[in-house]
């Protein structure tokens, strides 16, 4: 069908690109952006690093200035979260009552992050997720005092190296037995380890949190598993996120891990979605995936863009994503699953520094470069291929 009126629920950065690629291609009918946060769409990898140390501005974390935005002829709802998606109508209602109606639309809310069942409500302990909630973490840890940061994903482990940065004692606290284990493997996980050892990180793996305590309403000490307990000044809880689906739940879109879709993105007639929500059919593995990385929000927007406008193009990216520790960027593309064998190339490369090939059946699943930002690009093609073929093997 033409259509004249797309909305686009969500003023993320896959929200943004999926507006930006309509206009590129022609597309000059309503675009309406809707947005649960009252800031105009920004760059989140930021908010774990330089916003957190101080080196940048949160301000200098938005994707477009208000001109661009402006230029783009798009009407921005800001600060008002969506709440009820009635498909057989196209109607899109809002907090407060409004409906808005649809010719198009476009699921692109993200994720929200986990929380723990105890101790959310101490002053001093935070998630990371938005703006403010970057903006609130720094100003407690500016504070100075031991911070504690509960999971060792890829953003606990980004901001336990930033509270090093700042000169905090840092204490890193997983039920895993290496950071990033999920994301990395165990191999590499076990460098990762080492590597924030080796910059003061107090590591406390394969222990979980039982317990966080207070005193007059502020944290004070952080209690695991095994009974040891450590002194708090500030804990940041990163224990993953769930996709910010629970509006839809009435909706009859099918959910699963995030808006299920198929290798065009297509969740039902005339509704996609995008980013961190999106869970799709990726035709070049073979299966169905939710892929929360920011190159992948761009590409996904674009994809959805040229289908919204009558394309039939299949999403089939080899994902990607990286991941800023101290003085190393651990880059990623492919699969890198659990029981992949691992072939470490160091060949070529500084020292201390590598890549690291995830294969199963002889066949390439991802590459991992460790510290060697431009060198990784010579591996990308290597995914999908025989492991002889390819650089080391």
């Amino acid at each position: 069908m033409a259509r004249r009126n797309i909305v686009v629920v969500g003023a993320s950065a896959a929200g943004l690109g999926v507006a930006e690629s309509l206009r590129n291609l022609g597309y000059d009918g309503a675009v309406t952006l809707v947005g649960a946060e009252s800031e105009p769409p920004y760059d989140r990898p930021p908010l774990s690093k330089q916003v957190l140390d101080g080196s940048r501005e949160p301000e200098s974390t938005y994707l477009r200035r208000q001109e661009h935005l402006d230029q783009l002829g798009v009407q921005l709802r800001l600060g008002v979260a969506a709440t009820h998606l009635d498909l057989p109508s196209r109607r899109l209602t809002l907090a407060g009552g409004e409906e808005l109606s649809y010719d198009g639309l476009v699921i692109a809310t993200g994720v929200a992050p986990r929380t723990l069942p105890f101790g959310q409500e101490l002053s001093g302990v935070h998630v990371l997720r938005t703006i403010e909630d970057s903006v609130a973490l720094r100003a407690d840890l500016v504070r100075g005092g031991p911070l504690v940061v509960v999971g060792a994903g890829p953003l606990g482990c980004e901001v336990a190296a930033t509270g090093r940065k700042l000169g905090l004692d840092v204490t890193l606290v997983d039920v895993l037995s290496e950071p990033m284990v999920r994301q990395i493997g165990r191999e590499v996980g076990v460098k990762l380890a080492a590597l924030h050892e080796a910059r003061g990180v107090d590591l406390r793996l394969g222990s979980g949190v039982s317990a966080i305590h207070g005193d007059n309403g502020a944290v004070a000490a952080v209690e695991l598993l095994d009974g040891s307990r450590l002194e708090a000044q500030t804990v940041l809880v990163a224990v993953g996120s769930l996709p910010a689906v629970s509006w839809l739940e009435a909706s009859g879109l099918p959910l699963g891990n995030g808006v299920i879709c198929d290798a065009q993105c297509r969740a039902a007639e005339d509704v996609f979605a995008a980013g961190d929500v999106a869970e799709w059919f990726n035709p070049r593995f073979g299966r169905r995936m939710r892929v929360e990385h920011r190159m992948n929000a761009n590409e996904q927007a674009a994809a959805v863009a040229a289908n919204l406008i009558g394309g039939e193009q299949e999403f089939a990216p080899v994902p990607y994503f990286w991941s800023d520790q101290y003085d190393i960027k651990i880059q990623a593309y492919g699969l890198l699953e659990a029981e992949d064998d691992v072939v470490f190339d160091e060949a070529g490369h500084p020292e201390g520094r590598f890549a690291v090939l995830y294969t199963a059946g002889g066949i390439v699943q991802g590459v991992l470069g460790w510290g060697i930002p431009r060198a990784i690009r010579r591996y990308r093609d290597a995914v999908g291929n025989p492991l002889a073929a390819q650089p080391g093997g």
